[in-house]
């Protein structure tokens, strides 16, 4: 495994692998915290327009000109469910109620950020669909015919909603 973080967040010493049963940590060598690498939580909303056309958005920031289902991160202090609320209204300038869970997947197509997703359902109450923060494109699509992706989870997503609607 290769060492990503040298030293503790809580003393400044040097960090090193320690073995705790079959995983090895990252332990301070002066207090001996344990700096556990966790996964990001990431949510995302799914939204239908009448015609069973699901929402997606382009990418501007990571991951430029492929789609997705607009997305993004919990912060630390935050409830998931704001969270996707938070996020969606930030990306496309609507507003969403939560009908449910969706999906709950792991992540790893990015080798710098290990994520777990939350897909949510959810349906439109109000503002109007403008792209905007990481976004400078959205649209509805035919599920069977989404544009490229930039998330193999989210295509994973999709193929689910198809064979379950």
């Amino acid at each position: 495994m290769e060492q990503r973080f040298f030293y503790c967040p809580k003393c400044g010493s040097g960090l090193f692998y320690k073995q705790y049963g079959e995983r090895q940590r990252l332990t301070c060598e002066s207090c001996a915290y344990i700096f556990y690498e966790n996964p990001v939580v990431g949510v995302a909303a799914v939204v239908f327009d009448r015609s069973g056309r699901i929402l997606l958005g382009r990418r501007r920031s990571s991951y430029p000109g492929l789609w997705c289902i607009p997305c993004g991160y919990v912060e630390y202090d935050e409830d998931v469910y704001e969270a996707v609320v938070r996020e969606f209204k930030e990306e496309t300038n609507l507003d969403i109620k939560i009908t449910g869970i969706l999906a709950v997947h792991s992540n790893f197509h990015n080798p710098e950020s290990h994520t777990v997703g939350i897909w949510f359902g959810a349906d439109i109450t109000g503002g109007e669909l403008k792209a905007q923060s990481d976004l400078d494109r959205v649209g509805f699509f035919d599920p069977g015919g989404a544009p490229p992706l930039a998330f193999p989870t989210d295509e994973r997503v999709i193929r689910g909603l198809i064979k379950n609607p």
